[in-house]
């Protein structure tokens, strides 16, 4: 099975739609599957459900398809950093599940696990437990937390081999493991694609069994979120 696609477009064209639930990989700016995140873009499928961490910051990452409006509704845990996210919520042009981090995270593993469901503390007596089905254990309120799905997870490695192979590097695993699982249809976006027998299989954070398309970006952006300098101190 040959799993490298030429460009982005081509990995993205005969698998996406208009309504589907994606998972998308990344932290903030760190991690972001961005050449997929912009053939996504470029496809003009709408309606969409996004389970992501958050949505990037402005002009990066999933700011892109806010913009062009075809993110229906997002499942995430921060809308911070995005002017657009956080407008087109207060104005109620987009649906937002609000999921705490962890829960978020656990969700995808769940999910990618072929777990149905979950019951956790996290949100017990605050908005993020109405509507949901609670239960008592050992004398302490559990609320249940749904797995997720996706039709299509995007994720970035560092490092990748011609069979799906993935390895993150350093902050940039955030995320992704776990999204690369929860997706019926991974697509992996890599800065180093090698050959099969290259990478040690101990260093191996996603096995190939989960990734079925590769796309290699050696020259992504490296962009800073917020940079911080110290005044320097010069003594007359």
């Amino acid at each position: 099975m040959n799993k490298v696609f030429g460009s982005a477009q081509a990995a993205l064209q005969d698998i996406v739609s208009d309504g589907q639930t994606l998972a998308v990989g990344g932290f903030g700016l760190c991690g972001v599957p961005e050449a997929l995140i912009l053939a996504l873009r470029d496809t003009g499928v709408k309606e969409l459900t996004v389970a992501s961490n958050n949505a990037g910051a402005d002009g990066f990452a999933l700011w892109e398809l806010l913009q062009t409006r075809q993110i229906r509704r997002m499942i995430s845990s921060y809308v911070g950093e995005n002017a657009e996210f956080a407008r087109q919520y207060l104005a109620g042009e987009l649906e937002l599940e609000f999921t705490p981090q962890g829960t978020l995270a656990e969700r995808l593993r769940a999910g990618g696990a072929g777990i149905p469901g979950f019951y956790t503390r996290t949100g017990v007596g605050t908005l993020i437990a109405e509507g949901k089905e609670h239960h008592d254990f050992g004398g302490q309120t559990y609320i249940l937390e749904l797995g997720i799905v996706a039709d299509v997870s995007l994720v970035k490695a560092w490092k990748g081999d011609t069979a799906g192979n993935l390895i993150y590097r350093k902050t940039a695993r955030n995320f992704n493991p776990l999204v690369a699982t929860a997706g019926r249809v991974t697509v992996a976006e890599v800065e180093h694609l090698v050959e099969v027998g290259e990478l040690d299989p101990d260093q191996v954070h996603t096995p190939g069994i989960y990734v079925q398309r590769l796309v290699h970006n050696p020259s992504p952006r490296k962009l800073v979120e917020h940079r911080t300098v110290r005044v320097s101190q010069v003594q007359a």
